[in-house]
């Protein structure tokens, strides 16, 4: 036990040993979507069908949705270092296979269907496992940092993949570009293995949710909806979510449609939005935020209503789509970092599998319908309201001009709009406004938990602080 002790005491811990870890998860995710470029060309030679290639997506996102309330109780339950771990040994697995059936020559379309269920598996794992090791593992004033350093992960390599692979590929072929990635995942292990990650301390809201598994994954749902702050933000989000989906599933078709499906222009804006996102997440990492990360929140949502979603709905011209998605592109990092933080802060670390997980299936809710909506949206209702002759046509060509995609356009005014109202609702709520201060921080929760048995004064500061929590 003292060779153990020992041993952990001499492993990289706070942001040393994050920073460590985020650099094993950068390489290994740039060889993933370097991965992900070369398959999906392959797999479009193979069947020339977009349906296949639109499964491919099902195939992963499903498997997730379905996975992520086990996955967050499973996280709570064992070694958070384990369940990183186990993130990563699914994946590689299933790249693996594909590797071995590429090389043989047995590689077949349906076994990246096969491949991308392993995919939604490990990655329903990781996002809460990781998540709730940023609590444990760096200093609760650090959290918008580390936020940012893991945005990174995201955005960055989408910037480089797609040029590395398309370089490689001739080269060494899709096989080649799979045995990188099996590599870089074992130098993502290794790095997990070489740093050390803190067990959360127990707390009473833990305790209260230890029971069987399903009474663990119902407690993830049960404490967002105990806490009215919790409660509230989330429907702001899913509020959000639907606004958004109003314009984010025609993002590309009003490109195409608006430049002539011309590929270069809408490839130039996609890598701008990825440049954005890779600013964003540095400035994340080297800012942290606002002390009051609501204002960070609130402030960059205000930004991406106007710009990234009204004025690119108004302009038609590549050069201002470029540079508001790139604003836009900047903005989610910096929200999203706030955010997480305000949630690694307030919700107890050993809860945080199951909370975070349930957070994310309430803030998905949206994800499998609004792509529905707005396509029908614009089939049937935007876009040819803006061909007919009418009063209403010719006042809105003023804003988003008359031809192709100006429908579509307007769809993302009315997001943008949607979005301001909602975020003055967001500021006028104090449920939300507040929630800093009416919840208490993760680290107050643990030393009620390390005074539970003390004296009834303590005891009673602790129910005020619950009530004040639920208030």
């Amino acid at each position: 036990m003292q060779a153990n002790s020992q041993f952990s005491s001499n492993q990289p811990k706070g942001m040393a040993g994050f920073t460590l870890v985020f650099a094993g998860q950068l390489v290994s995710v740039l060889a993933s979507n370097m991965s992900g470029f070369g398959l999906s060309i392959w797999m479009f030679q193979q069947t020339g069908s977009a349906t296949a290639m639109s499964a491919m997506q099902v195939s992963f996102i499903l498997p997730f949705m379905l996975i992520t309330p086990f996955a967050g109780a499973l996280v709570d339950r064992h070694n958070r270092k384990l369940m990183m771990m186990v993130s990563d040994l699914v994946a590689v697995l299933a790249t693996a296979g594909l590797l071995l059936l590429q090389a043989t020559g047995q590689l077949h379309f349906w076994h990246l269907y096969v491949a991308n269920v392993f995919y939604g598996l490990g990655n329903a794992f990781q996002w809460p496992a990781y998540s709730a090791a940023i609590s444990t593992m760096v200093p609760k004033e650090q959290y918008g940092r580390a936020n940012g350093m893991m945005s990174l992960i995201d955005s960055g390599p989408s910037v480089f993949a797609p040029i590395l692979a398309g370089a490689l590929l001739p080269i060494v072929k899709l096989s080649g570009i799979l045995a990188i990635d099996v590599l870089t995942f074992f130098i993502a292990i290794g790095a997990l293995l070489c740093v050390h990650v803190p067990q959360p301390e127990k707390t009473v809201e833990g305790q209260a949710g230890k029971g069987s598994l399903m009474k663990e994954i119902a407690f993830g749902f049960k404490y967002i909806f105990e806490r009215k702050s919790l409660r509230v933000y989330l429907t702001i989000i899913l509020s959000l979510n639907l606004a958004g989906g109003i314009s984010n599933a025609v993002y590309t078709p009003m490109i195409l449609a608006r430049t002539n499906q011309n590929s270069v222009t809408f490839g130039a804006v996609l890598t701008a939005s990825a440049i954005g996102a890779v600013a964003g997440g540095l400035i994340m990492s080297a800012w942290g935020g606002f002390k009051k990360r609501i204002l960070t929140m609130l402030s960059g949502w205000a930004i991406f209503a106007v710009i990234g979603e009204m004025l690119f709905g108004i302009s038609r011209w590549p050069v201002v789509w470029m540079a508001t998605t790139a604003i836009a592109g900047m903005i989610f990092p910096i929200t999203n970092g706030a955010a997480q933080s305000i949630w690694q802060s307030k919700v107890a670390p050993d809860v945080q599998g199951r909370v975070f997980s349930a957070r994310k299936t309430i803030a998905w809710f949206a994800e499998p319908i609004m792509p529905l909506v707005a396509g029908a949206l614009a089939d049937f209702v935007t876009e040819p309201a803006m061909k007919a002759q009418t009063p209403f046509a010719q006042v809105a060509s003023h804003l988003v001009g008359s031809g192709p995609g100006s429908g579509m356009g307007l769809q993302f005014i009315l997001s943008g709009l949607l979005y301001l109202i909602l975020i003055t609702i967001a500021f006028l709520t104090p449920a939300f406004r507040n929630m800093e201060t009416l919840l208490p921080d993760h680290d107050q929760m643990k030393k009620v938990a390390e005074t539970q048995t003390g004296t009834a004064i303590e005891i009673q500061a602790t129910q005020v602080q619950e009530a004040q929590a639920t208030a």
